[in-house]
């Protein structure tokens, strides 16, 4: 059963997560619902590959909800600079993905969803601080995928970062999806979840 924690519980309590897919409408497999009452930023983070892309493009839309995915200024440059490989382009995607979480999260939309790797405890620490700069309440869902399936979503994906930049992230990664199951990441989200990667392609539905 994937967990969800909430933090500051004592002792930590788990929350289970909608068992099994479910089904919505259509017969479509439900996707995960989250919680997120008032103004706030969603981190979906997990290793390059985990499915994060895949989560955001299915999440059901709705009124205040504002997603932010990286894909997006990728799609932007290819079609402004055409010819040019990925690689030499990648940082200018990342800094214009920045950008845009920066200036979404001082925005007006209720709920900000954003996606990064955000393996390093660093990055999440600096999305936590933008949410209290920016007077939001800070979500973490984590894609917990192993090494060989999200190499497999970045060749599904056709992009594949370098191997040590992939190990680095794989490292950095190990046991999060662990603590956050146990409730001892040590790090103050309003709530973290830990999706697998089959689960996680259902989406996610952000709910008042």
């Amino acid at each position: 059963m994937t967990l969800a924690t909430v933090p500051g519980d004592t002792p930590p309590r788990p929350l289970p997560l909608p068992p099994g897919p479910g089904l919505a409408a259509g017969g479509a497999a439900a996707p995960v619902r989250l919680s997120v009452p008032g103004r706030a930023l969603v981190l979906v983070a997990g290793v390059p590959g985990a499915g994060k892309s895949t989560l955001l493009r299915r999440m059901p839309q709705r009124p205040g909800l504002r997603v932010l995915d990286s894909e997006t200024q990728r799609d932007l440059l290819t079609r402004v600079l055409p010819g040019v490989p990925y690689p030499r382009i990648r940082a200018l995607v990342h800094l214009l993905h920045r950008v845009a979480a920066v200036l979404a999260a001082t925005g007006s939309a209720r709920v900000v969803v954003v996606h990064l790797p955000a393996t390093s405890t660093r990055l999440r620490r600096l999305v936590r601080g933008l949410a209290r700069l920016t007077g939001r309440a800070a979500y973490l869902v984590w894609i917990d995928a192993a090494p060989e399936e999200a190499l497999r979503g970045q060749s599904d994906r056709g992009r594949m970062i370098q191997s040590r930049s992939f190990a680095r992230h794989v490292g950095r990664a190990d046991g999060v999806a662990a603590r956050i199951g146990a409730g001892t990441l040590g790090e103050q989200w309003v709530r973290a979840i830990s999706l697998d990667r089959p689960t996680a392609a259902r989406g996610l539905a952000v709910t008042p």
